[in-house]
């Protein structure tokens, strides 16, 4: 049953690629083509990594409603642009490649996560919902931060920003795509490779340790590689905060099984499904009126309310 749901999937995964790549292709057929085969490519490897990272993140956090966006990564993220723009100012920023915006602010979000790992989890591993606070915290005082200098730029340079502070698709750039591209295949090969380990991982500290499995050193290695998928994620196209979650449900509703190997799998698909039809909705039927992102926002916020409301009541 699980084998043929995974078929299903990736089944509906290669028909909305095709029905994107070719539906409405006419005039220079090879340039349009060209464009999207490079955004086909950024969904999927989007998509991919934030439902892999919600995933891996739900497992050491033992926790279903939690996704990486609680650490701030997304509030990280427009600081960072932010700052470049009152730092070098507009024009300059507006000519910086997008390789090296890309890899700046990819390094320095992984840096902050690993000295934010560094400093918490302590040998004891005592400290992971410490962490979690942490990350809260932070993602309050960056949001907090970039309002206020937002505020004191000039409305030109605000704009600007504006554009960063929603995930887009429309113009990636190649290089960054490529990187993003290579990070995400070396993570998912990683996470694969160790897949058992998750599922003993799933299992709760103790009964982990128990069977063998150096639980912190796992799960300093799991927070990196969550780390480096919604970094490259974010600085790609920007925040998407609550696509994870929304695959993440389904995800275990579709799964049957806690398998991690077809909880990856499956999340991936999923991710990537969602990103593709939902673009291919947006560009072909309303001709870019609304953007992608704003809808996953909308329903991913009512979908925690609900998971968050039905704990609560339960």
């Amino acid at each position: 049953m699980a084998n043929a749901r995974l078929f299903l999937l990736g089944a509906a995964l290669i028909l909305s690629s095709l029905f994107f790549l070719f539906w409405g292709l006419s005039g220079n057929t090879w340039f349009i083509f060209e464009l999207r085969s490079k955004k086909l490519i950024t969904l999927i490897t989007v998509g991919g990594a934030v439902s892999v990272a919600t995933i891996l993140f739900q497992t050491i956090s033992a926790n279903r409603i939690l996704t990486p966006a609680i650490m701030g990564f997304d509030a990280l993220y427009i600081l960072l642009q932010t700052l470049l723009v009152v730092v070098i100012g507009g024009a300059n920023w507006a000519l910086l490649p997008d390789s090296i915006v890309f890899l700046l602010t990819s390094a320095i979000m992984v840096g902050a996560s690993l000295l934010l790992y560094q400093f918490l989890l302590q040998k004891d591993g005592r400290h992971l919902h410490v962490l979690i606070l942490v990350g809260v915290i932070f993602g309050l005082l960056f949001r907090s931060l970039t309002s206020f200098i937002q505020r004191l730029i000039d409305p030109s340079e605000f704009a600007m920003i504006q554009s960063t502070m929603f995930a887009s698709f429309g113009s990636v750039d190649e290089n960054s795509l490529i990187i993003s591209c290579i990070i995400f295949l070396l993570c998912t090969l990683l996470v694969f490779k160790y897949s058992t380990f998750l599922d003993v991982m799933a299992l709760g500290k103790q009964m982990a340790v128990s069977l063998g499995v150096s639980y912190i050193s796992f799960q300093r290695l799991t927070l990196v590689v969550i780390s480096l998928l919604v970094c490259i994620s974010t600085a790609l196209v920007g925040p998407i905060t609550f696509l994870g979650l929304l695959v993440s449900a389904l995800t275990y509703k579709i799964a049957g099984s806690l398998e991690h190997k077809k909880l990856l799998i499956i999340s991936f698909l999923l991710g990537a499904l969602f990103l593709v039809i939902g673009q291919t909705i947006f560009e072909r039927l309303l001709r870019l009126q609304s953007t992608l992102s704003i809808v996953i926002e909308f329903f991913g916020g009512m979908l925690f309310l609900y998971l968050v409301l039905r704990k609560r009541f339960k």
